[in-house]
């Protein structure tokens, strides 16, 4: 086909496509019922696949990887519906990572469905909830005359696409390939307890804060892990992030009482970004944002706020909140654009419109601080310090349902078919009374629950480590949610 009609005139046929490109899926489907001719140019396979890189469906894929784009765009719009219509109904599975005996749970932390978990017997275990696989291998230490469960407790754990790392109450930091195995490829010490830990998420860069120190890690071209810059700070640092997609050179935000700073790895350049002000109390950062909540001075002075800032001008842009408590989390990085969701301490959960500067919508979500919070672009998930897991359609400001456990929420991460919370224990010393009864130790180890609402992709026949639910009544996988967890007994 060479030319197009169009109206009272031809066109040729790569003309008519470049106009066609500007229509939806809708718009098309109705220049498809105009004539037979239209509806080759509406059903080009070039149209069908720009719509599918538009809307997120198949990313990473060429043209040529399918012969019908139009089929493919069909399917996938169909599987998203099914994964919204299953969040907001609690249907798919649903299972408790394992645990180890005599061992309370420390700190836990996910990355694309894997979970890497430390325990207070200074053991550290990964999961890959994406296959349904749950043989947690153990990372072992370095130090072969270290007994299993007879290192120091676990401060901390982090975790990207190839990386898994765990700081110890002792100084020590082991990092681990996930590629090569369960040995760590580097091991470094502190003279003091190491108060934070970050990870970057896309690229190998570790950051520690140790006392007054803050040192950033990362290997060299042939592989050998060595310091990248270390910076002294006047305070004690207590929130640590690294900035992502930052090329060669990485760069961190440190937040240290009522000091924040910027820390550039590539000429070991220390940046105050804040100082002075009320004290920081959360922390997050994007590409070229950083914002972190500040204490407010009383409601007659001046209330909590959530500051942002440009990372590349080293300004503030927006002052964000003005409320009587404080801010306990905030999300930017996972949030859509324009946007950003925070957690208080009065239980309630915010989105910020970071165009407008107002607060878009708040909801009642906890009787406690909000621990965690994420968002995407219709729910929030939130969890609580009285150990509540909360989802909600902020678009109609509907509760869709939660989940109890006895402990503080203290990570949750979500994508569009599979949910991770972790709850951790505040208190992590336990009697070798409590150890020894198992309905006790079942009540005080803290848990990490998987959720995958991708019901049809799961095997009849999957190996889970817990039973699914209470219910003998239960014989397939596809159920309701809500009665995983009907009673609240061992």
């Amino acid at each position: 086909m060479n030319d197009v009609p169009f109206f009272d005139i031809q066109l040729p046929y790569e003309l008519a496509i470049n106009i066609f490109q500007y229509l939806d899926r809708k718009e098309l489907g109705r220049c498809a019922q105009v004539s037979k001719t239209w509806k080759v140019i509406a059903e080009d396979e070039v149209l069908w696949f720009r719509l599918c890189q538009q809307e997120g469906h198949l990313s990473d894929s060429s043209i040529s990887d399918y012969s019908c784009w139009k089929l493919i765009f069909q399917e996938c719009r169909a599987k998203e519906h099914m994964l919204r219509t299953n969040w907001k109904n609690r249907k798919g599975a649903v299972s408790e990572l394992e645990h180890i005996p005599d061992a309370v749970l420390c700190d836990v932390h996910s990355h694309d469905g894997v979970v890497i978990a430390g325990y207070t017997s200074g053991d550290v275990r990964v999961w890959d909830t994406r296959t349904w696989d749950y043989v947690a291998p153990f990372l072992e230490s370095e130090d072969e005359e270290d007994e299993p469960g007879m290192q120091p407790n676990v401060s901390f754990v982090r975790i990207n696409s190839s990386l898994a790392v765990a700081a110890y109450e002792d100084g020590f930091l082991n990092i681990w390939d996930l590629r090569t195995g369960k040995y760590p490829v580097h091991r470094f010490e502190h003279d003091a307890r190491i108060q934070a830990l970050a990870l970057s998420q896309d690229d190998a860069t570790v950051a520690t804060a140790s006392a007054f120190d803050v040192v950033m890690l990362s290997p060299s071209e042939e592989g050998y892990w060595q310091i990248a810059a270390e910076f002294e700070v006047p305070k004690l640092v207590q929130y640590l992030e690294i900035v992502p997609e930052t090329g060669r050179y990485p760069v961190a935000v440190a937040a240290a009482g009522d000091l924040m700073y910027l820390l550039k790895a590539e000429d070991s350049a220390r940046t105050l970004l804040y100082a002075h002000g009320p004290p920081v109390t959360c922390l997050d950062v994007s590409a070229n944002q950083v914002a972190f909540g500040v204490q407010g001075l009383g409601w007659v002075y001046e209330g909590s706020k959530i500051l942002v800032y440009s990372l590349e001008a080293g300004r503030r842009l927006l002052k964000l909140g003005n409320v009587l408590r404080d801010f306990t989390c905030v999300n930017l990085s996972d949030s859509p654009p324009n946007l950003m969701v925070s957690g208080n301490m009065d239980g309630r959960v915010r989105i910020h419109d970071l165009r407008s500067g107002n607060i878009a919508l708040s909801l009642s979500a906890h009787q406690l601080a909000v621990s965690a919070v994420q968002m995407d672009d219709w729910k929030i998930v939130s969890g609580g310090e009285e150990g509540l897991v909360s989802v909600w359609d902020y678009r109609t400001n509907q509760k869709l349902w939660e989940v109890y456990s006895g402990h503080p929420v203290q990570h949750i991460s979500f994508s569009s078919h599979s949910l991770i919370t972790a709850n951790v224990p505040y208190q992590t010393v336990m009697r070798k009374a409590d150890l020894d009864s198992f309905t006790t130790h079942r009540r005080h180890r803290g848990l990490i629950r998987a959720y995958e609402f991708a019901v049809d992709q799961l095997a009849f026949q999957s190996p889970l480590p817990v039973c699914r639910s209470s219910c003998d009544a239960m014989a397939t996988h596809y159920y309701d949610l809500a009665l995983a967890f009907p009673y609240n007994h061992v």
